[in-house]
């Protein structure tokens, strides 16, 4: 099982396992907080911040506290995803923060930043990848054996690799540690032939339960730090969550997108 205490289970809960993908927007050059243009913080704010969460979710992941856009408030990454903190510790405010004049959102670029830099650590060796022939795009799915709309993305791999899409798999079995979607996982990593064990597993075959040296663990908790609650789970190099499932030209054009949008110059200060 996910193991949560109730605050942040609440606090960050996703769909699992979910049909529509989730809006994405072009990935920052650094997190929101850093074009900050609130005042300098008072003196021990950062510790009455990570008191307040502590209190509110003992034993939750608290990683970086810094001055936000807001006026007043804290960026927060919490359990991998960001939220915004009061100075005095007394609010939170969780959800997504827009930039309308530049129509985008800070709370997106901030937790795509978070992701780049946590997907980089993971090299092809960690990866069952479905190799597009000619590939234009690359992306990271976190997936359950037994996830339907998993499975019917897989169902559908040559067509992504067709269009020029290669994926690559990390597990994230949503039964948890020990669970029988995590003891398939491993069957298949431990598969002479990963790529046609995964295959076979997502069509219903129940592999012999099998024992090696394997990185699903790690996925999972890979996961977990990135605030990942339900599969599939798709994100750019850059970080970006494409969202959940998406047939494969509606995958095509949402790359093509935020390829040709990171392509567009930079527009100058002032």
């Amino acid at each position: 099982m996910i193991r949560r205490t109730l605050p942040v289970a609440l606090l960050l809960s996703l769909t699992a396992c979910a049909a529509e993908p989730q809006p994405a927007g072009a990935p920052a050059a650094a997190p929101a907080a850093a074009a900050a243009t609130a005042a300098t913080a008072p003196a021990g704010t950062e510790a009455k911040v990570r008191a307040a969460l502590e209190a509110l979710a003992p034993g939750a992941e608290i990683g970086t506290i810094a001055a936000s856009p807001i006026a007043g408030y804290q960026e927060v990454v919490l359990e991998g995803r960001v939220i915004y903190v009061s100075n005095d510790g007394k609010y939170l405010i969780q959800g997504t923060l827009f930039d309308i004049a530049a129509r985008e959102s800070l709370t997106g670029a901030s937790e795509a930043v978070i992701r780049k830099d946590l997907l980089a650590t993971i090299g092809t060796d960690r990866r069952i990848v479905f190799a597009a022939a000619e590939p234009k795009h690359v992306v990271t799915v976190f997936t359950d054996i037994d996830c339907g709309y998993c499975r019917r993305l897989h169902e559908q791999m040559a067509d992504y690799n067709k269009l020029g899409i290669t994926i690559e798999y990390l597990f994230y079995p949503r039964g948890g540690i020990g669970s029988e979607s995590f003891e398939q996982a491993v069957a298949v990593w431990c598969s002479p032939d990963r790529n046609r064990a995964l295959t076979e597993a997502k069509a219903g075959k129940i592999l012999p339960k099998a024992n090696c040296t394997n990185p699903v663990t790690m996925d999972y908790d890979l996961g977990r730090r990135m605030g990942l609650d339900g599969t599939p789970a798709i994100y750019t190099p850059d970080g970006v969550q494409l969202g959940g499932y998406l047939e494969p030209e509606a995958m095509l054009s949402r790359l093509n997108d935020l390829a040709a949008k990171a392509a567009k110059p930079a527009k100058p200060a002032g």
